[in-house]
């Protein structure tokens, strides 16, 4: 028997021929995740991101240069209040208080009365003064008579010497002929040293009248600007009753109430500016090597939020820090010691334009940032502030008022401008 030959496994070329006869137009082998299709798109991708990628940070580069630049620049500070003017409204003279015109949050104009004392005395005052002013103006004119009437007392008394005198000379030429007595010479001499005595005492006097006028008129005597003084005084008393609002500006603090016995310095109520404020940044004693007088400042209120900006500039740097003039400063001299930062304030003036728009009040907590780019301007002033200047003109009338008064009183007991008073 012919033995079997066992059957083998066809070859890989064996394999792949007999599936091209069975298979003539064998299908493509499916994509694959590793395969061409995928090796052309992930490339694509990685390079669409590394540019992104490099986008993004030349962007926070720039981003971190421009804010360091911003921040080099610029020193800022949240430990800041509106400050302004608390104008004090006070009492000049003492008196009961009848009437207030104006409480807490009522806007007053300059010259608005506020408070009104009791006058009555103080037209007791002014109607005395007047009297005493038109009395002294009668005795000083009464003087200058006097100058007058002596004069021609000294002139009488002269004529009354030369006459005694001539009348001697005649009685003594006659005297060596027997014609006039011994008698007769001696009662003339006599009447002469009479006559000279009487000229003596009357020049006294007219000296000690002189005296009391020489230099003077009506209205430049003593006595009566003493008078005019005494009344000047009494009629501002008077004015002074109807206390005035010396600025624009809104009341606040007000502690006066009537039928208050006031004395002259106390306090009556605040009146406000609200257009003139400025601001007090504290900056750490670290920001202030770069800080200016001059450097411009933006700031923002809470009460706005940080839409609304304004714009200031930096008035001044204070004399020492917040600590140094507290009621009760530090004592580190003594026990353990811990440092603390300390912080200067910054006075900031604000756009008055800007402050219209949106107002503030004082003691409004700001954010400050200052530009400190600009190294041009000094650390220490070195001079007032321009434009500093701050005063009222609500108390001028009072003396030019009182001038007339005095004025009126003397041109009615002046009478006719005697000669002597040139």
């Amino acid at each position: 028997m012919s033995r079997l030959r066992p059957a083998m496994a066809p070859t890989d070329k064996e394999s792949t021929s007999v599936n091209q006869s069975v298979h003539p137009n064998p299908a493509p082998p499916p994509p694959n995740a590793a395969g061409d299709t995928g090796d052309k798109k992930m490339p694509l991708r990685l390079q669409t991101r590394g540019k992104v990628a490099l986008a993004v940070a030349l962007v926070l580069l720039v981003a971190g240069i421009a804010w360091y630049g911003l921040q080099r620049n610029t020193e800022r500070t949240e430990d800041a209040y509106v400050d302004g003017n608390v104008v004090q409204v006070t009492s000049q003279i003492g008196g009961t208080v009848t009437a207030f015109a104006a409480d807490n949050t009522d806007h007053v104009k300059a010259g608005t009365l506020l408070v009104t004392l009791n006058p009555v005395d103080q037209e007791v005052r002014l109607e005395r003064a007047k009297t005493e002013l038109a009395k002294a103006a009668r005795v000083a004119r009464t003087q200058y008579s006097q100058v007058q009437q002596l004069r021609a007392e000294v002139a009488q008394r002269q004529n009354d010497v030369l006459k005694t005198r001539a009348d001697l000379a005649r009685r003594s030429k006659l005297a060596p002929s027997g014609a006039v007595s011994r008698e007769e010479i001696s009662h003339a001499e006599d009447v002469l040293k009479n006559a000279e005595a009487a000229l003596t005492a009357v020049n006294q006097s007219l000296a000690q009248r002189r005296a009391m006028v020489d230099g003077t008129s009506l209205r430049t005597h003593p006595d009566v600007l003493t008078a005019a003084t005494n009344l000047r005084d009494a009629y501002i008393a008077r004015v002074r009753t109807s206390i005035l609002s010396p600025v624009d500006g809104t009341v606040a603090k007000r502690s006066v109430q009537l039928g208050q016995r006031i004395n002259p310095g106390v306090a009556l109520m605040s009146v406000v500016p609200l257009d003139e404020l400025w601001v007090n940044a504290n900056f750490k004693e670290s920001q202030l090597e770069h800080l200016r007088i001059g450097q411009s400042a933006e700031l923002t209120a809470d009460v706005y939020g940080r839409n609304v900006v304004y714009h200031g500039k930096i008035l001044g740097l204070d004399a020492g820090t917040g600590s140094a003039f507290a009621l009760l400063p530090a004592q580190n001299a003594t026990g353990n010691w811990i440092k603390v930062t300390q912080r200067v304030p910054i006075r900031i003036a604000l756009n008055p334009k800007e402050i219209a728009r949106q107002p503030l009040r004082i003691g409004l907590s700001m954010r400050v940032s200052v530009n400190t780019s600009d190294h041009g301007g000094e650390m220490i002033r070195k001079d007032v502030a321009p434009n500093f200047v701050y005063k009222t003109q609500v108390y001028d009338h009072e003396l030019r008022d009182a001038d007339a008064i005095v004025e009126a009183v003397i041109r009615a007991n002046e009478g006719q401008v005697l000669a002597a008073e040139k």
